[in-house]
């Protein structure tokens, strides 16, 4: 029997058969086995049940960490669609997009789901969690696969076999139910003992744990005008029969994906037209305040908002926040002794406050600069004062959050908030996380304007959101308007850019995992190529070649 060399966290060694699986190696660890779901071997996250074939650096993956919430997440959503298919049978299940801790499913039909319904199919994923049903892997052929998602009706997924055609698939599988593996998943349904089925809208909510409390569900916290938003863009997705990665591959296919970014572009360029007039119909707004996550598109927006405003009347003018840093000596610093430049304090509040009100009782200010490298403020000479037409822009992390504007009335501020909220799924059951979306546009941004590798973005990603959870996401129900600044065609687009970089970070990498991720994410998409883009388009942004100077 051939034997292979396991090194597990904490430099500790073994020797095993080659072949064995990781969850028969959990009491080797430090950490309790219970609290352990799945592994990192060789910097790539594993299912428990998946054989090792060769020597490598073995580490657990535990419920609390982001990559155990990811792997639980999945796999309830695939519970659920395993259920669904037992209690709806011949009924598409969809999901839509995430709200408080929770995904938004309805069903493919033009009556909303009962609560008798809800609560029968939440009772169908307490029995096979009960049950503890395992969660299989296994390959079947094209031609299989093309039968199988036929006879589960899923039309999306059988759809998506004609543009990604390989000779075989990789497939999860539950107590008679299948669907196309995209990433490691729970090796059995008894793991997921924390869920509930909440009716919303004309559908449900399937609401999870965060990952700070595994074991529990929190109080959901409704967003509104945020779900109004996405399900603008549903039924507008819908109306044009674009809704899922498939049905976009199929435009790239016959040659008419020219048109629905065009259309794409207009609805989103009418979006913000729509927000330039109601500032214009509140007649007092002085500041109009942009405030979204990382990679949102801040500042084509405010480009584009400009445009409209001046079609209105107005003679916009810009404050860049960044150049109100307190500077690097008065910055306060994190947990982990770095300087924490995404806390509010790390702003001259005060300053800026007090620049303001002089701006408004009609004096000249002088504007400062911050030099970035030397970690100071400094002026340059140059001044603002504001007319009877002007209109001041500002956009920053802290736009939403009234402690940076003070002194300036609640009627004379707009704030708007902005995310990326694309209505495509990648077929039936699988979403495509907002989250994803902006760290594509911020690998591609990174590499094409910072010189910065995959690998750094991706590293340094989960600060990024950090700072979002903590300064961005609780102010964003203070918004008067929210924009989606998605475009349902942008992965295609992003992908030409991102695949060679991602395909350079290494298995001796920590960031190969998500890199690995990814790049099965977006073989979902045909190609599409940039010449296509309009020159005013936000994704120009992030890949260059923008009509507007940033």
């Amino acid at each position: 029997m051939n034997t292979i060399t396991i090194t597990l966290s904490g430099a500790k060694v073994i020797q095993v058969a080659a072949g064995c699986k990781s969850s028969d190696l959990l009491d080797f660890f430090d950490e309790a086995a219970s609290s352990i779901i799945a592994v990192r071997f060789n910097n790539e996250i594993c299912s428990l049940a998946q054989p090792l074939q060769n020597s490598g650096t073995l580490e657990p993956v535990c419920t609390g960490s982001s990559e155990g919430s990811a792997i639980y997440r999945r796999s309830l959503c695939f519970l659920l669609a395993a259920a669904s298919h037992e209690i709806f049978p011949g009924k598409r299940l969809a999901v839509g997009h995430s709200l408080g801790y929770g995904y938004y499913y309805t069903l493919d039909t033009d009556t909303p789901i009962s609560i008798d319904s809800i609560r029968e199919l939440k009772e169908k994923m307490q029995e096979l969690t009960a049950k503890n049903y395992p969660i299989r892997q296994s390959f079947i052929s094209y031609e299989e696969a093309i039968g199988l998602f036929e006879k589960l009706n899923m039309r999306e997924t059988r759809k998506q076999l004609n543009f990604i055609c390989p000779p075989h698939f990789k497939i999860n599988t539950l107590n008679g139910f299948s669907d196309l593996y995209f990433a490691p998943l729970l090796p059995s349904t008894g793991y997921l003992t924390h869920f509930d089925l909440m009716p919303y809208g004309e559908g449900f909510l399937l609401r999870y744990p965060t990952t700070a409390e595994p074991d529990r569900i929190g109080k959901f916290e409704d967003i509104p005008q945020l779900f109004n938003v996405y399900k603008r863009y549903k039924d507008w997705g819908k109306m044009l029969g674009v809704t899922s990665a498939a049905d976009l591959n199929e435009l790239i296919a016959t040659r008419k994906v020219s048109d629905f970014i065009n259309i794409t572009e207009t609805l989103q360029n009418k979006c913000i037209a729509d927000i330039a007039d109601q500032i214009k119909e509140r007649q007092d707004v002085k500041t109009v305040l942009i405030a979204g996550p990382s990679s949102s598109g801040k500042t084509t927006t405010s480009k584009k908002l400009s445009m409209q405003l001046q079609v209105l009347g107005y003679q916009p003018k810009v404050i860049e926040l960044d150049s109100y840093y307190v500077g690097r000596e008065l910055t306060p610093k994190d947990e982990n002794g770095d300087y924490d430049y995404e806390a509010l304090e790390a702003l001259d509040v005060a300053q800026l406050n007090g620049d303001l009100q002089d701006l408004f009782d009609g004096k000249e200010i002088k504007l400062p600069s911050y030099d970035f490298v030397k970690g100071e403020r400094y002026y340059t000479g140059k001044t603002m004062r504001l007319d009877p037409k002007n209109i001041l822009i500002m956009e920053g992390i802290h736009g939403l959050n009234d402690k940076l504007t003070p002194s300036v009335h609640k009627e004379h501020k707009f704030k708007i908030y902005l995310s990326a909220l694309t209505q495509l799924n990648l077929d039936d059951h699988n979403r495509i996380p907002t989250s994803d979306n902006r760290l594509i546009r911020r690998i591609v941004r990174d590499s094409q304007f910072r010189g910065k590798s995959a690998a750094d973005t991706i590293k340094m990603w989960p600060n990024v959101q950090k700072g979002e959870r903590l300064h961005i996401f609780p102010f964003q129900d203070n918004a008067d308007a929210m924009l989606n600044t998605a475009l349902d065609y942008e992965l295609a687009v992003l992908k030409i850019y991102i695949e060679p970089l991602l395909r350079c970070v290494t298995p001796l990498q920590r960031e190969y995992a998500e890199a690995g991720r990814l790049l099965r994410f977006l073989n979902n998409f045909s190609p599409i190529p940039a010449n296509y883009v309009p020159g005013q388009s936000l994704i120009r942004e992030f890949i260059g070649g923008s009509d507007f100077k940033y």
